[in-house]
């Protein structure tokens, strides 16, 4: 220890006695507070021992009597001889080398501290924590982490909580659910749903969409009931529809549309209706109104009339399910007769089984001829009443003003064998005839009262749209705070424009209104994603077959009136007893909108005997998703419908338009013969394709394209954009602004 101070500076001796002194001090202060406790219990002998490892060890005394200041070990027989020694002072007794040897024997040796070798480091707070009590060393606490670990594997082992009981419930499905929804309703893991599906070889994502069938499988298989319910259901529990008592009941107003064909005085004989009401109102014509009005008879009576843009719009209204009309009132001009559009109009009619009200118009004109007009009805089914039929005929003159009061009489009378009824006194539904987006107002929206009373502040549901009536117009554009059954009125304060044909209900409450109208808005995208709306030959034949639809309703469009017969009579000697061929319309030109709009409504199947769909048409049957064939040979067309009926249909063949082709001009060439110079207009020609040589809308060739080119070089294909030269095989006869279509056939195999 000498040693080592001599190479220790003076000030640093310094700073280690002041330390020495600390510590001594610190170690008195606590022998002072436990010496009683030590030295009952008699666990310490010497009690100079303690804090020995805070001091330098000093140089060995002589065995005499000595006075120590400092708690240490005392024998309890050891009584103090100084009387003058002050309180805490403990004189050690001598012990004889024998009596150390013998206590030596029965006392666990004591390992002295040694000296700390870091005498030049202060003390942590840590470090005196730890000093022990009795002999002045330090030792470390024990590490928590081996209890820690004990104890986590206890909890592992013995504190494992256990496997829920599973709960079988019983799961209701629509027609069409998401896979995440049916995890939903299952109370089970989507992951678990898609797993089952892989199984059934079906690759799906969360959000797509499965039928009933596929999700009754699935949980079935996770051993859950199955109740199955139709949108349809699902919606009448919504509305909760209370039905009306007879003695609730009073006559309505009819509703009456005018149909016709172009230019035969529709739009003034509407006008013409419109003035002879005796309440008057605004001057002018129909253009001022909200696309429909009522008019007071002198009688006292009303009826509505609907001005919608022609047949196209009634039968798109019908479609939706929506019946608007009571009556038509079908106009023709006594001069014209019977044109295209009247016989369209004529089935439009039968079709929705709407009461026809003949109005022979122009009975004015010099060369007005009634009765050619109603021999010509007679092909169509329409019987006069001078005739022995049941059909109305009244001949008017709209520009004359001439027998108007004749045919709102007629109306009249054909409203009251109808016996049209409806409550007042319930909620308002009803039809909505149009709708649009006024900048100023918002969406306005055209309805038509069918039953009950609509009122300023109703909750209103129109389709997919809902609101609260903020403000009713009537068909003067005036302001009204309610409308009654069979009365239009323009609505302000839906949040959307609805649809021409949508039913509109009226509810308690915003919450219900928005609630069906987000169901309505669920079951439009569960529709998008199946495409089980498609109408094709082989699904109608199926229908039939498996459920109770025994009609097949059918269009036919040729391109002379003969082919039309012919077609028409071969394929009614196909009805059986089971199953009635039903033509719904048969013409002569093109397919137009109007057939792909018909089908549409009745799901009907379009035959094109040469010819073709334009361009409008075809956008709309791909949008509508209805079939149209095209055939030239009535031998075909029979044989596929036989072969379906029978249920031995081939495999489906099915047209895929490959493009459009405009010829500019015709060149005669020696070596290739008559070469058309073409200019591509949609999609792409390619070299060996089928095409078709159409002219004024018939086809005039069908057969294939021998050679395709580019200048002077043969090509493969030309696309949209590119002028080509192209030559047909066995076939010269091409005229400019004639119109080449180039398709080929694609085989699929059918499945039921």
């Amino acid at each position: 220890m000498e040693k080592v101070e001599e190479n220790i500076s003076p000030e640093e001796q310094k700073r280690i006695a002041q330390e020495k002194q600390r510590h001594e001090e610190e170690a008195k202060k606590r022998s002072n507070e436990l010496k009683a406790i030590l030295l009952t219990k008699g666990k310490v002998k010497n009690l100079n021992t303690i804090g020995a490892s805070l001091k330098p060890k000093e140089e060995k005394q002589p065995e005499t009597e000595v006075k120590k200041d400092i708690v240490g070990v005392a024998d309890k027989e050891t009584k103090p001889t100084d009387t003058n020694i002050k309180p805490g002072v403990i004189i050690a007794k001598k012990k004889t080398k024998a009596e150390i040897e013998e206590e030596e024997k029965f006392t666990a040796p004591v390992k002295k501290a040694e000296p700390d070798k870091r005498v030049n480091k202060k003390l942590s707070v840590a470090q005196v924590m730890m000093m022990d009590q009795e002999d002045g060393t330090f030792r470390r606490n024990k590490s928590s982490s081996p209890f820690k670990r004990s104890k986590d594997k206890f909890k592992r082992n013995f504190d494992t909580p256990k496997d829920k009981e599973k709960v079988f419930r019983e799961v209701i499905l629509p027609d069409v659910i998401s896979v995440q929804e049916l995890a939903n309703r299952m109370s089970e893991k989507a992951a678990d749903v898609i797993k089952a599906l892989m199984k059934m070889g079906m690759m799906v994502t969360l959000n797509q969409s499965i039928d009933a069938d596929t999700a009754e499988l699935i949980a079935t298989e996770f051993g859950h009931k199955v109740k199955r319910v139709t949108a349809e259901d699902i919606e009448k529990s919504l509305l909760s529809e209370i039905e009306d008592s007879p003695e609730s009941l009073k006559t309505r107003p009819p509703v009456v549309t005018v149909m016709g064909h172009v230019d035969h005085g529709k739009t003034s004989l509407l006008d013409a209706l419109r003035s002879t009401d005796v309440v008057g109102g605004e001057a002018g014509g129909i253009t001022q109104h909200i696309g429909a009005y009522q008019v007071k008879l002198e009688s006292g009576h009303y009826i509505t009339f609907l001005d919608t843009p022609g047949h196209e719009a009634f039968t798109a209204m019908r479609s939706r399910g929506a019946k608007a009309t009571d009556i038509v009132v079908l106009v023709v001009a006594a001069d014209d007769g019977i044109m295209q559009q009247t016989v369209e109009a004529i089935n439009h009619a039968k079709a929705a089984e709407v009461p026809i009200i003949v109005a022979i118009n122009k009975i004015d004109k010099p060369d007005a001829d009634a009765n050619r007009v109603k021999n010509e009805l007679l092909i169509h089914g329409l019987v006069p009443e001078d005739m022995g039929g049941d059909t109305i005929v009244v001949e008017v003159s709209a520009k004359k003003r001439i027998n108007l009061d004749k045919l709102e009489e007629s109306i009249l009378l054909q409203a009251e064998v109808m016996d049209l009824k409806a409550n007042p006194n319930r909620l308002a539904k009803g039809v909505v005839i149009e709708a649009q987006v006024d900048k100023g107002r918002g969406v306005a929206t055209t309805l038509l009262v069918q039953n009950g009373t609509l009122r300023n502040g109703d909750f209103i549901v129109a389709g997919t749209a809902y609101g609260k009536v903020k403000a009713l117009n009537n068909d003067k554009r005036q302001r009204t705070t309610e409308a009654g059954p069979s009365a239009p009125v323009e609505v302000l304060g839906l949040n959307e424009a609805p649809i021409a044909g949508d039913e509109f209900i009226i509810t308690a409450n915003e919450k219900l209104s928005k609630e069906i109208a987000e169901f309505r808005i669920n079951k439009e995208k569960e529709r998008a994603l199946i495409s089980s709306r498609k109408t094709s030959l082989e699904q109608l034949f199926l229908r039939a077959k498996n459920s109770h639809f025994k009609e097949f309703n059918i269009i036919i469009k040729a391109d002379v009136q003969g082919s039309v017969e012919a077609i028409s009579n071969s394929l009614m000697k196909l009805s059986t007893e089971e199953i009635q061929v039903k033509m719904l319309h048969m013409g002569v030109g093109g397919i137009t909108e109007s057939d792909i709009t018909l089908a549409n409504a009745s799901e009907a199947f379009i035959v094109g005997f040469n010819v073709r769909a334009n361009s409008l048409a075809r956008d709309l049957a791909r949008k509508y998703g209805v079939e149209i064939r095209y055939y030239s040979v009535i031998y075909n067309l029979v044989d596929d419908v036989k072969a379906a009926m029978s249920g031995m249909l081939s495999p489906t063949i099915k047209e895929h338009i490959l493009g459009y082709v405009d010829i500019k001009e015709v060149f005669d060439l020696s070596k290739f013969g008559k070469v058309a110079g073409c200019y591509v207009t949609e999609g792409t020609i390619k070299k060996q394709a089928n095409a078709r040589l159409i002219r004024d809308n018939v086809v005039i060739f069908d057969g294939k394209l021998k050679a395709l080119k580019r200048f002077k070089d043969d090509v493969k294909e030309v696309r949209t954009g590119f002028e080509c030269g192209i030559t047909f095989e066995n076939y010269e006869d091409i005229k400019p602004g004639d119109k080449v279509e180039a398709y080929e056939l694609i085989e699929e195999a059918r499945t039921l």
